[in-house]
């Protein structure tokens, strides 16, 4: 029994936390993402080439014309023998890749609340639980019809759109103010999870072909389930191998900012919330970085690919460049900002404002410098990299601001941010789509960077004029009365005493 105890004291319970979330983001992508993957060896490409129109090239074989085509073989997908494979249609997999967002952006708007009245732990568990099964079913509804497809990656969608929004409704019950910067960094596990898939579902695919592209996966979340119920827990307060010291230092730490018991449910007030100038400063700070990921993610490549005439995604590496690059950079900005807490160098304002710098504006100013790098696809690939890894210092900022303003709703207030943040992923290649639509020249490229580089830089100056890190008042909701509470004070008063009082009746 003694050692039991000792062991769980060497290893912190909120380590553990942070340590499950982070998996938990990383295992989340791997289902997120694997279907982009998968549907390369579900649909196979039967043509053997490729053209592509590059500007560079017609400049380095000194052609006349703008743009030289040059024909790039493919390297044909080996899977085993009999494996099924389907002849959709270049719209059908739209509808099969897109599916899974469309449930997502609904339910990441509620998913908060919902994980604030119910609990983070039941309801992330219940979520990652479903979702794995659905990924292993995965096979077996796309060779019903792909329709049965889409089904389930919108139902995948709408139960990922809870995660996120209920990990930071536990950031708030368990990081002490010196640790958040590491705990929000937690959160970008997803990173590593797309890494994962690209690397792991190639030899899966060719091995044993595509079907265990999804078993696999769908098995790690199951298994990862059961740790997730054994080591996570709504709040110190209810978790029954938690220290005694470590859970008074988090509870003093957080303070009367979050409400420890499970017992009060409180409804978080929206109108003040929705009308809040320090939340919208947020919200807008978050879109700018939401719009410049999903930008470096999606354009960014197809510039370098059409325009350069480099096949960025065609080696696994240089794809996982710019997502290792922002994990590795969340972790060092997220270490500076807790030591900054902890020695309480500057106020939370002014840190989260100047770290603005680092999450919006050097990535603006990268983007702006991509449309102007020339024929260099290297320098391309450096500056796409360095835009994404300086956003990781959104960790102090948009990432984490929410914490600040009220740590009770913290989930809510992600949710609403998430999203109306996420709409930039529907937005973003129909800005592309707008600019190119004439061609993948330079001069067609510029004003879609511009454009990027202006929401980033211009949602930090938004923020800077009108964010605080202050918390706000609405954070502190009194708790409803229970029935002891709304009794008279005479009468709590008898029976609060150890003696019966005698009241005198009225003359």
């Amino acid at each position: 029994m003694k050692f039991h105890i000792k062991l769980f004291d060497l290893v912190p319970a909120r380590f553990n936390i942070a340590l499950m979330m982070f998996f938990a983001c990383w295992i989340n992508y791997m289902m997120r993402v694997n279907m982009s993957v998968n549907i390369i060896a579900m649909v196979p490409d039967t043509s053997g080439s490729a053209s592509v129109k590059s500007e560079c090239e017609a400049i380095v074989t000194n052609d006349t014309s703008l743009y030289n085509t040059t024909v790039v073989t493919k390297r044909e997908l080996r899977q085993p023998e009999g494996v099924v494979t389907f002849e959709w249609t270049t719209q059908q997999q739209a509808y099969v890749l897109s599916g899974y967002f469309w449930g997502y952006a609904i339910t990441c708007l509620v998913g908060g609340t919902v994980a604030e009245f119910w609990g983070a732990r039941k309801l992330v568990f219940i979520t990652m639980l479903l979702s794995g099964i659905l990924t292993i079913l995965s096979p077996q509804a796309a060779k019903l019809h792909y329709l049965a497809l889409v089904a389930l990656r919108f139902v995948s969608g709408l139960l990922a759109g809870v995660l996120f929004p209920s990990l930071h409704a536990l950031v708030a019950r368990w990081a002490p103010p010196a640790e958040k910067g590491k705990f929000v960094s937690s959160l970008l596990g997803g990173a590593i999870g797309t890494v994962v898939t690209w690397s792991l579902t190639g030899p899966l695919i060719e091995n044993f072909g595509w079907d265990y592209a999804f078993y696999v996966p769908g098995a790690i979340t199951l298994v990862w389930c059961l740790f997730w119920l054994y080591l996570v827990h709504d709040s110190p307060v209810q978790h029954p191998r938690i220290s005694d010291s470590e859970k008074k230092y988090i509870l003093e730490a957080i303070g009367d900012k979050v409400q420890q018991s499970k017992d009060n449910k409180i409804v978080p007030p929206f109108r003040k919330i929705l009308t809040s100038f320090p939340f919208l400063a947020m919200v807008v700070l978050h879109y700018g970085s939401n719009w410049g990921l999903y930008f470096v993610m999606t354009a960014a490549p197809k510039f370098v690919s059409s325009a350069l005439g480099f096949n960025l995604t065609s080696t696994g590496t240089l794809s996982s460049l710019p997502y290792l690059a922002r994990m590795i950079f969340s972790l060092i900005f997220g270490a500076i900002g807790d030591r900054i807490v902890k020695q309480n160098v500057v106020s939370t304002t002014f840190m989260r404002k100047f770290f603005c710098l680092f999450s919006h504006v050097v990535p603006g100013l990268l983007l702006i410098a991509l449309g102007y790098t020339g024929c260099a696809p290297i320098l391309s690939v450096a500056l796409i990299t360095f835009s994404m890894g300086s956003n990781g210092a959104a960790t102090l900022t948009n990432l984490v601001n929410h914490q600040d303003l009220a740590p009770n709703f913290a989930g809510t207030l992600y949710g609403i941010a998430n999203g109306i943040g996420n709409t930039a992923g529907f937005v973003t290649p129909l800005v592309t789509a707008y600019f190119t639509k004439n061609g993948n020249g330079f001069a067609e490229w510029r004003p879609v960077f511009i454009t990027g580089a202006s929401l980033y830089i211009a949602s930090a100056c938004y923020f800077i004029l009108f964010g605080t890190g202050e918390t706000q008042s609405w954070n502190y909701v009194a708790p409803v009365e229970d029935e002891e509470d709304k009794r008279p004070p005479e009468t709590r008063e008898e029976n609060n005493t150890d003696t019966t009082v005698t009241v005198a009746p009225k003359t």
